[in-house]
């Protein structure tokens, strides 16, 4: 599930997700692993650089279709339990006094998108893609947002949160997502690279007290705001649009909004220009 190296290379803990047949999606299960190796990685005192990445070519397809189904008949108390996993482990990786560092090695998608974006560094090549794809099933990106409109301007997020659309790493990278794009066939020398210079040219101590000092500057609203996403994530499964959408994704028909918009475009009354 989780496979941890932290020796292959001293001062780097690799965290290497490994459902490559699931195309590493995230479960509860999975979540509470990685947190649990996240915060064990970080109070490694030789350890001074987290690498989290993926088994295959997929770094994580989002949540697993186990967990999708399991959104038909969860009440809110379950749905408010699995979201609070899912900030437990965004939580894990933001509180790190470590570098974490995201080797995006495929497509990272939904909940996968958001635990690359939640890193300190993203490094990807030209293939990979990116999507915060939740609204397309009728889903809301609630939890990631409060990471990343601390980081970035509301209008760096606004599109990619409201079309749900998948764009490709160049675009991540002119987004400010991905910090590292490596040349095609690139991707472990760039990823070395920043290794090296995190590990060779910082002291952990500077580093993790860099990274507090960049977290005081939200620390009175972010727990609020976080808990507040958590309800919302845990709100939106329940509404009848998400349990649709889900439905239609499992059964890989259209989704009803689709329907609609198009029974509306052809309907008598409707007119083009």
């Amino acid at each position: 599930m989780i496979q941890v190296d932290n020796e292959t290379q001293p001062g780097v803990c690799t965290l290497r997700l490994d459902r490559p047949e699931k195309r590493n999606a995230l479960n509860a299960e999975v979540a509470r692993a990685l947190t649990a190796a996240i915060q064990a990685a970080d109070g490694e005192s030789g350890t001074k650089v987290i690498v989290l990445t993926g088994t295959g070519n997929t770094f994580s397809a989002g949540a697993d279709l186990a967990a999708l189904q399991r959104l038909a008949t969860a009440s809110f108390e379950d749905n408010l339990e699995d979201s609070r996993t899912l900030a437990g482990l965004f939580e894990a990786v933001y509180q790190a006094d470590t570098p974490v560092v995201a080797r995006v090695n495929g497509h990272a998608i939904a909940g996968g998108c958001g635990l690359a974006a939640v890193c300190d560094f993203v490094v990807t090549e030209p293939r990979s893609k990116f999507g915060f794809t939740e609204v397309r099933i009728g889903f809301v990106p609630a939890i990631i947002s409060v990471y990343l409109l601390e980081r970035f301007p509301e209008s760096t997020v606004r599109g990619p949160f409201l079309t749900g659309a998948v764009f490709n790493a160049e675009e991540a990278h002119r987004l400010g997502l991905v910090t590292h794009l490596a040349p095609s066939g690139g991707l472990d020398e760039t990823l070395e690279a920043l290794v090296t210079s995190l590990g060779r040219e910082t002291a952990s101590s500077a580093v993790a007290a860099t990274k507090r000092l960049l977290r005081s500057r939200h620390a009175t609203k972010h727990a609020g705001r976080l808990e507040d996403a958590i309800r919302l994530n845990a709100e939106a499964r329940g509404t009848e649009d998400c349990r649709a959408g889900v439905a239609a994704f499992l059964a890989k028909r259209p989704f009803p909004w689709a329907s609609e918009w198009d029974a509306g475009r052809d309907s008598p009354n409707s007119s083009t220009q």
